[in-house]
């Protein structure tokens, strides 16, 4: 297996970006935000399968929690239209509120099994939710890393 980091700093600091993975949106079930679960080739190597699906499927569920249209957001729209909107500046709506709880999620995922693999994900929020990146980092004194942005030094280390 690749170089282990033990916290997102150190990862940073002593490891040079390989490359990017990308999982794209799932419009298999409609326009909601949803997320593919495959675990893409480039990532077999540094991650398990259920690890990862477990990340997606529980970003999946928040989206789904956040976009959920309920008694709640129904009483924020009618306030929202009879303050002309600036009721908005002194409260955080459902949504807002679902997004600040994954953007703890992403992080929390990043600091327990993501970075001690060398991966970094990025909130889908900071990507205009069009897909999660994933960054791939390698150890910065290891030979591999010299190649540049070659995927197939990343599987090496099997």
């Amino acid at each position: 297996m690749a170089t282990e980091f033990h916290n997102l700093q150190e990862m940073q600091l002593s490891a040079s970006l390989a490359t990017k993975v990308f999982i794209q949106r799932d419009y298999s079930e409609g326009t909601g935000c949803r997320f593919q679960r495959k675990l893409p080739s480039e990532l077999e190597s540094r991650i398990e399968r259920t690890l990862f699906e477990d990340t997606v499927k529980t970003l999946n569920r928040f989206y789904a929690e956040a976009e959920k249209i309920g008694g709640q957001s129904y009483l924020e729209g009618c306030m929202a239209c009879a303050t002309a909107y600036v009721i908005f500046l002194c409260m955080e709506t459902r949504y807002e509120k679902v997004l600040k709880k994954i953007s703890r999620y992403i992080q929390e995922q990043n600091e327990k099994i993501y970075a001690p693999r060398g991966l970094l994900l990025t909130d889908p929020i900071e990507r205009g939710m069009r897909v999660i990146e994933i960054s791939i980092f390698e150890d910065r004194g290891s030979s591999s890393s010299s190649s540049g942005s070659s995927s197939t030094s990343s599987s090496s280390g099997r």
